[in-house]
């Protein structure tokens, strides 16, 4: 009976505490929205962050909680953000696709300076001197964009050792802009077809000596601009995308061929 007595009070005790913590489980318990997972299911679920949100799951919390919009999103396709945003009851924004261009054509053109034996990434050799290649503004070779693209949109091309961008793959994540140290990638939409694949600001003499596929500011494409769409500034042509007709005069004059086309010239 001594025994009995103190089982049968931590049993009466289990009993009132279980039923009370089912009671507040219930009562206290957070309701989810059942969009949520419709929404992490069309979601790429990458995690690329490059919408500024704590991955997919966040993303699509913030989406819930309308802080944020899909557009924000910069992985999912077209599908799926209408999808998403007719789960929301919301229509989509038609925005123009982006995509990454490179705005170098050194690469393994350009001479090295000085010998590097660090850890083969651009952002690790650009704190040596700004890189070990003898034009301080260009591509420096170790891929830390392609590791960091998490669609596959990037990869090194041979023999020039530069970065390709695959237009179709690319979802203008930023990421390759961000992770770049001489900052040589610009997002630019597809009525933007032709770019300067060049950020040099040496003299034209000085870019001679240092990289045979650079600008030497020489004005050809200036001249030849129907259009005053490109100009010579701070010695490297610029062009200006509200007056260029994609005519391609500059391309077709330029000695050096840094001016180029996304597409092939018909």
């Amino acid at each position: 009976m001594t025994i009995l007595l103190p089982i049968l009070t931590l049993a009466g005790l289990g009993l009132i505490f279980g039923i009370g913590l089912a009671i507040a489980s219930k009562k206290l318990a957070v309701q989810s929205d059942p969009r949520m997972e419709q929404i992490l299911a069309l979601l790429p679920g990458v995690n690329c962050g490059a919408c500024g949100k704590p991955g997919c799951s966040g993303f699509a919390e913030e989406l819930l909680a309308g802080k944020t919009n899909i557009a924000s999103c910069k992985s999912a396709d077209l599908a799926a953000q209408e999808k998403i945003t007719g789960i929301l009851g919301k229509k989509v924004e038609q925005k123009e696709k982006l995509s990454a261009m490179l705005l170098c054509n050194g690469g393994a053109k350009v001479k090295n300076r000085f010998l590097y034996y660090g850890l083969e990434d651009c952002i690790s050799a650009n704190l040596v001197l700004g890189g070990q290649k003898e034009c301080i503004f260009g591509c420096l070779g170790y891929g830390s964009c392609v590791k960091a693209c998490p669609f596959g949109a990037l990869t090194m091309s041979k023999p020039d050792h530069l970065p390709m961008v695959n237009q179709e793959k690319c979802r203008a994540c930023n990421k390759c802009v961000e992770v770049c140290p001489k900052k040589l990638f610009v997002l630019r939409p597809p009525a933007a077809k032709v770019y300067v694949a060049c950020s040099s600001h040496d003299t034209g003499k000085d870019t001679k000596n240092f990289c045979p596929a650079g600008c030497i500011a020489c004005k050809s494409c200036e001249r030849a601009c129907k259009f005053d769409a490109i100009h010579i500034i701070d010695n490297l042509a610029v062009i200006d995308y509200k007056k260029c007709t994609s005519c391609y005069s500059c391309v077709k004059v330029c000695p050096v061929k840094i001016i180029k086309t996304r597409s092939p010239i018909r």
